[in-house]
């Protein structure tokens, strides 16, 4: 048999068959570079010429039991909508996620691959990566964006996860947040935010945060920051009453690990939320 084939009837180069990282990233460095996000010949040149769309506010919230992101729909190029209806929050593995701000097409592009990564990753070493080997993890892929990020098109991620290894299982919830040269920064305070629309969003969960919450008020609280973000920011989407488009959100606790919060539940806490706001407003004028 042919030593470039990796198994018979195999066109595959031997190297597809190797076992030699578990790092799914390094083995696309290595066979094929130009696949990796920001690493396209000449993007960083070109990057001051683009008018790419950007993605905006992400929160994340920690509560009684488990940890949660939640995200806005917007997406901008300029001072133009570039869509209403974009989805900045992505379940990652079984007790992960990732929401993202900055160049929209980099940002989804890397989530995926950083997906990729850790599902990669448990096929070839037979366990998941630790949580703090998840942050690191992307903390590399980020770092990887540096070049493009300093022409402009820069990506920054906010992870959430459940860390189950840890001693007291109400705390378990773990945020992270990055700068583009890859720094990593656990945040103590229980919340954090990040887009353009983020010191409203931190300003309004300082008042809200409670660190006992429930599920349910915790999800009440990150729809309301981001209600209070596209309040005071252009490029944050408040709830989309008329095209129904609510924010994306995705809570991770130990029973059942990372999921999607069903569209029709955001639709009736955002409603809920903006309910709130009208009858505080009627109240005021009165």
């Amino acid at each position: 048999m042919d030593n470039t084939s990796g198994s018979s009837g195999s066109s595959l180069p031997a190297a597809y068959f190797s076992t030699t990282t578990s790092s799914f990233a390094e083995f696309l460095k290595m066979q094929a570079p130009d696949l990796l996000p920001g690493r396209r010949g000449g993007l960083a040149a070109s990057a001051k010429d683009l008018e790419a769309p950007h993605g905006t506010t992400i929160v994340a919230v920690t509560f009684s039991g488990g940890v949660l992101i939640a995200g806005d729909r917007r997406a901008t190029s300029g001072n133009l909508i570039a869509s209403r209806d974009m989805d900045k929050v992505s379940v990652t593995d079984e007790y992960s996620a990732v929401g993202i701000a900055g160049t929209a097409g980099l940002a989804i592009e890397l989530v995926r691959l950083y997906a990729v990564e850790l599902a990669h990753y448990e096929k070839i070493e037979g366990v998941s990566l630790s949580l703090d080997g998840k942050t690191n993890k992307l903390a590399t892929m980020v770092k990887g964006n540096l070049e493009v990020a300093m022409a402009g098109l820069a990506v920054l991620p906010l992870f959430v996860g459940y860390d189950i290894e840890a001693d007291d299982p109400k705390r378990a919830g773990r945020i992270v947040s990055y700068d583009v040269t890859g720094g990593r920064y656990e945040e103590s305070a229980g919340y954090h935010a990040i887009g353009s629309g983020s010191l409203f969003a931190k300003s309004a969960l300082k008042k809200l945060y409670d660190p006992d919450a429930s599920e349910e008020a915790a999800i009440r609280s990150a729809i309301e920051s981001l209600y209070d973000a596209a309040d005071d920011d252009t490029a944050t989407g408040g709830p989309d009453l008329v095209r129904r488009i609510f924010p994306t959100v995705v809570t991770i606790t130990a029973e059942r690990g990372a999921e999607l919060l069903p569209a029709d539940q955001a639709a009736a806490i955002a409603e809920a939320v903006v309910e709130g706001r009208r009858e505080q407003a009627a109240s005021g004028r009165s």
